[in-house]
């Protein structure tokens, strides 16, 4: 910093201008947002493209359900990733759902409570499997996007080897862009978003020894898709 001014201007002088000290703006190249370069096919048929990319990028396992089943192909999920013990989300729409009260029954269960934030990280990293409610799901990546909340802290997604995220089908959107057309408008609308909105693009992976790529460094081993069937 000492030497900033001095030598600006010495790249002034090589380009054959004076210094400039207030940057000019970038010009404006689009009217509108961008639109996925896969646009088209999913506007066809969007759930099967989510389905697609996240097989080929987030390397999931997806299945669609109805409401009336949902609690049943729960069940048979987790008992496929090695069952309990479990860690729910305590979204209402999970219970609604009837998929909470459903594994209970069946397996060693925690949800995640408000209070008792050192009980929810322990039982977090107890567990097989956790259970959380995506908000969306982003069909040109195949990711998901979660919300954090008193009843939904991101350690649920962080710490089992399995994640089962439950999600609308009318909630996939096409990509990242028409996501932050819809929070935007939340904001205006007044309304307060969460204080972490993690959005889940694939499973982590290094490359940085001898360039051998290793997927699953750290976070879930698996990632698990119930797709709701609502429209």
């Amino acid at each position: 910093m000492e030497n900033r001014d001095a030598f600006m201007l010495n790249i002034a002088r090589q380009l054959g201008r004076e210094p400039r000290r207030i940057p000019q703006p970038l010009p404006t190249t689009h009217a509108a947002p961008l639109r996925s370069r896969y646009a088209e096919k999913i506007a066809q048929q969007p759930c099967d493209s989510f389905m697609a990319f996240a097989a080929q990028v987030m390397q999931a396992h997806c299945e669609r359900a109805s409401l009336t089943t949902l609690p049943q192909v729960a069940e048979r999920l987790c008992k496929h990733y090695g069952g309990g013990p479990v860690l729910i989300s305590g979204d209402a729409r999970l219970v609604n759902a009837g998929i909470t009260a459903h594994l209970q029954k069946t397996f060693p269960t925690h949800c995640w409570a408000s209070p008792g934030r050192e009980d929810n990280l322990r039982n977090a990293a107890a567990a097989n499997i956790g259970v959380v409610f995506a908000e969306y799901g982003l069909c040109e990546t195949g990711g998901v996007v979660l919300f954090s909340s008193p009843l939904q802290g991101r350690a649920i997604s962080l710490l089992p080897p399995t994640t089962l995220f439950v999600i609308y089908k009318s909630r996939l959107l096409a990509g990242v862009t028409q996501l932050a057309e819809i929070l935007r408008q939340r904001v205006q609308s007044g309304e307060t978003l969460p204080s972490c909105i993690n959005l889940i693009a694939g499973p982590s992976s290094t490359a940085d020894i001898e360039l051998i790529k290793v997927v699953g460094v750290h976070g879930p081993l698996n990632a698990v898709y119930l797709i709701i069937e609502d429209c």
